[in-house]
């Protein structure tokens, strides 16, 4: 049975956090009633959405997890149709193509392309070179596809590799190093298929990207098991758009005199510690999702802002969009989800929350395909936090700027 809940028990904090909090948005921003409002948006798309699927608030959390999951599976198959490809004849540039279209974001600011081979040529990848059977760097590139090898090596080189060139190559770069350009979307030879098999095995997806040259790409190998296309699809839009929110932090950082610095702590990804004592409105900037790592980091039971949630919700607008124009697809159930939980009743007599996000029900359902009892609600949980933070700002593009701006900080103070 459903119940409407508190933020603070969909978000695991204490209720006086919450109210600290939003006395000082209130004032700060001349937002007032903001926690109520978000609750009552969660609480009518839940309600929405379990008519939608033919349950109401009696429905067990199982059914409830049930139905979103046979959801995955129809929009999976409509996805599939209207892109004219399938499990059995898959078509990885179809794919690409596809999504380039249906992203909305173009160009950015990028290390310029001929860093890529001079990289290389100051720091031969080794272990590449041996699994391609070159002897140099040089016979290497006129073979080979510079950004294909580049997209590789994060995933045949080792960590010491990456490291040492970091400090190496990558320690020299100034703002008239990078250019202007559009993103590419690039699926990868299939000379890398032996490489790419590790790599998926590993990351349990076949996307990745490389932010300082504005490439998305495509490991050939194919994942069709039920639940895995929608999921790899959206996570290629999300890459999309975090692809240009990096570009926008490399130009920002561009006009400042520790550009390099700035530009290397961005692609580590770094994360602000934790004080002793948060302010009543300070919200930190976690460009990671910490759950994945530990479960009880203590930066998960604090007020942020999450710049891959964002990247996500882009990512399922442009599959909402999409569903708007192609009514037949159902994807458009999707629409406001990304934040949205709520706690049900379980058969074996606990409550347990359901995630309505798009992505943490797809990985779910592909855990439930596999047999395994796995649940998750990380992306939702970052996504609650940026709609809280979003509607006291002004929206979800004030919230960019805002972590724009406040990533060197990597905390955002009112």
């Amino acid at each position: 049975m459903y119940k409407q809940l508190k933020l603070n028990e969909i978000l695991n904090v204490e209720q006086s956090l919450l109210d600290k909090l939003d006395k000082r948005m209130s004032v700060t921003t001349g937002n007032s009633g903001v926690l109520e409002r978000v609750e009552s948006e969660v609480d009518g798309l839940i309600k929405k959405r379990l008519q939608e699927m033919n349950l109401d608030a009696t429905a067990m959390a199982e059914d409830v997890f049930n139905g979103l999951f046979q959801r995955v599976n129809m929009h999976e198959a409509e996805l599939y149709k209207y892109l004219g490809i399938s499990r059995d004849n898959f078509d990885f540039e179809v794919v690409a193509n596809a999504a380039h279209k249906m992203g909305t974001e173009d160009g950015g600011f990028f290390l310029k392309r001929e860093f890529a081979e001079k990289i290389l040529r100051e720091r031969p990848p080794e272990a590449a070179m041996k699994f391609l059977n070159y002897k140099n760097v040089d016979e290497m590139l006129v073979k080979e596809d510079v950004r294909e090898v580049f997209s590789a090596l994060r995933f045949i080189e080792s960590d010491e590799w990456m490291h040492k060139t970091f400090d190496v190559a990558y320690s020299k770069f100034t703002p008239d190093d990078f250019e202007y350009r559009e993103i590419e979307v690039r699926v990868l030879g299939k000379q890398w298929t032996e490489i790419a098999v590790k790599f998926v095995a590993k990351k349990h997806h076949n996307v990745s990207h490389l932010k300082e040259f504005g490439i998305v790409f495509l490991n050939p190998i194919a994942q069709t098991e039920p639940g895995k296309f929608l999921r790899d699809f959206a996570l290629l839009l999300h890459y999309l758009h975090e692809v240009h929110f990096y570009s926008k932090l490399f130009e920002r950082a561009s006009r400042e005199k520790d550009f390099n610095k700035q530009f290397i702590a961005l692609l580590r990804g770094d994360v602000p510690k934790i004080e002793n004592k948060i302010k009543n409105a300070e919200w930190l900037i976690v460009q990671r999702y910490l759950w994945k790592l530990d479960p009880n980091d203590r930066r998960l039971f604090v007020p942020r802002v999450n710049p891959e949630a964002l990247h996500w919700r882009k990512g399922e607008e442009d599959i909402v969009r999409f569903g708007n124009g192609n009514k037949g697809s159902g994807l458009e159930f999707w629409d406001e989800l990304d934040y949205v939980a709520g706690y049900f009743a379980s058969k074996n007599n606990h409550k347990e929350l359901v995630s309505f996000d798009m992505e943490d029900v797809a990985m779910g359902f592909v855990a439930a395909y596999q047999g395994l009892d796995a649940r998750f609600s990380y992306h939702q949980q970052e996504a609650l936090w940026n709609k809280i933070f979003a509607e006291y700002v002004g929206g979800y593009d004030k919230l960019q700027e805002y972590a724009i701006e406040n990533m060197r900080e990597q905390k955002i103070i009112f």
